[in-house]
């Protein structure tokens, strides 16, 4: 009697042939933590962050909002990192570039030189909303060598 081998090692290597197929099924793309923060600030490329529509202004803690009711932001990551401000009662720059700071890509600083300029800013968004936080500490704190603007600042934008 001949028994022959080759039927169960045909069906044994298109077991594996099967398997190894079924563990070869592309993974979706994983975003980079930097990746992740352009999209929270900048969407596809341009996002404008503004006060009206729900948005509030506090500095050391006390509501000044209504300086900056008409305030807009907008930061765009299409090529360069660039940004414009409208209305910001001369504390940030009506346009520069802005770049990460630090490796976590919870933090930005902006270009200019305005008060807001050159300062960490920790941004958080959530939804639609978008929180800045950051320090204008003295020297540097005043706008046009006039008012004082010294003070920690909490923006929280909406997205417009």
């Amino acid at each position: 009697m001949k028994s022959s081998k080759l039927p169960v090692f045909a069906i044994f290597f298109s077991l594996i042939l099967l398997q190894s197929c079924w563990n070869d099924s592309p993974e979706p793309d994983q975003k980079t933590p930097e990746e992740i923060a352009l999209e929270e600030l900048s969407g596809e490329g341009s996002l404008t962050w503004e006060i009206s529509g729900g948005g509030t202004v506090k500095r050391d803690g006390t509501a000044v909002t209504d300086i900056y009711q008409n305030f807009e932001l907008t930061l765009n990551s299409s090529g360069s990192k660039s940004y414009s401000s409208k209305n910001s009662n001369e504390l940030f720059d009506a346009a520069g570039n802005w770049t990460f700071e630090g490796d976590n890509f919870d933090k930005i600083m902006l270009s200019g030189s305005k008060p807001a300029a050159e300062r960490e800013m920790s941004f958080t968004r959530t939804g639609d909303n978008l929180k800045l936080i950051f320090t204008i500490s003295v020297p540097g704190a005043r706008q046009n060598g006039t008012s004082a603007v010294a003070g920690a600042y909490e923006f929280d934008l909406v997205k417009k």
